[in-house]
């Protein structure tokens, strides 16, 4: 599933393409996703300029000069493909296309169709049922060691619950959650009452770091892009935890073994020996 490194760089792979740009023509080719796309998004879009899209958590809001603000999550196997205008068919799986005045193509594909495309007008967002709810963005300036001890000391649930709930901190999943705990040698089974202000100091920061550098590598792999498919999706990275069952812990000094354990359906990844 893309996290907020893989919705970062969808977005600054998007902005260049749409950004300024008049969406002439929308192709909405199924009536709906994971929840029904509204009957009138494509007359409030066709013909509106694109100002500005802002990531907010793992969606995408693209603002449009009309005062309205389109509203994208790529669920679990959403991506947007760039490409020039041609006569090649849309795949299977490409519902919904933006067709801008400069003949580009902004087409989002969801073979899974978890993935939401809405919209809404400027003044609602804030109150809107997707993000009136929402806590603080990981790399933004309020999430800070003192903020997450606040948000989790009186917690019952595990620090990997915590971390992965939208009311605590913003757009964490599955993969950088458990590399986080890894770095800082948390273990993911501690409960919110079992974390101290010194464990949150030391977390934050780590957190923090790993998204940026994720960013960065996704980042990077757009600036070197040369390929013709111009497939805005999943970028690789090297993790030290996640994903690496059997594998040797990373940490300096440890000896210990990767281990994988299910916690809410979902898989951890962790070294027991010195996740403490």
């Amino acid at each position: 599933m893309p996290e907020l490194p893989e919705v970062e760089t969808t977005k600054r792979g998007l902005a260049p393409v749409l950004e300024g740009k008049r969406i002439i023509k929308v192709h909405q080719r199924r009536d709906n996703i994971r929840i029904p796309i509204p009957t009138d998004f494509v007359k409030r879009i066709e013909g509106q300029k694109l100002k500005t899209i802002v990531r907010r958590a793992k969606y995408l809001q693209m603002f449009l000069e009309s005062g309205d603000v389109i509203i994208c999550h790529l669920g679990m196997s959403g991506k947007f493909v760039i490409k020039a205008k041609d006569k090649t068919p849309f795949a299977k799986h490409d519902h919904v296309i933006f067709e801008t005045d400069q003949g580009m193509l902004a087409i989002y594909n969801d073979p899974r169709r978890f993935g939401i495309m809405t919209i809404c007008s400027e003044d609602e967002l804030e109150g809107h049922k997707l993000f009136k709810e929402m806590a603080a963005e990981p790399l933004g300036n309020e999430f800070n060691g003192e903020y997450l001890y606040e948000k989790i000391y009186k917690s019952n649930s595990t620090i990997k619950a915590l971390l992965l709930n939208q009311k605590v901190v913003l757009g964490l999943g599955n993969i950088y959650v458990c590399e986080a705990l890894n770095k800082a040698k948390i273990s993911p089974y501690r409960k919110g009452t079992e974390i101290s202000k010194e464990d949150t100091e030391r977390l934050v920061p780590l957190i923090r770091d790993i998204l940026s550098r994720a960013i960065e590598a996704g980042g990077s792999t757009l600036k070197d892009f040369a390929g013709a498919d111009g497939d805005l999706g999943y970028f690789q990275h090297q993790f030290i935890a996640y994903g690496c069952e059997n594998e040797g812990c990373h940490n300096r000094g440890c000896k210990g073994t990767i281990e994988r354990i299910n916690q809410g359906g979902r898989s951890t990844f962790y070294c027991p020996q010195c996740q403490k």
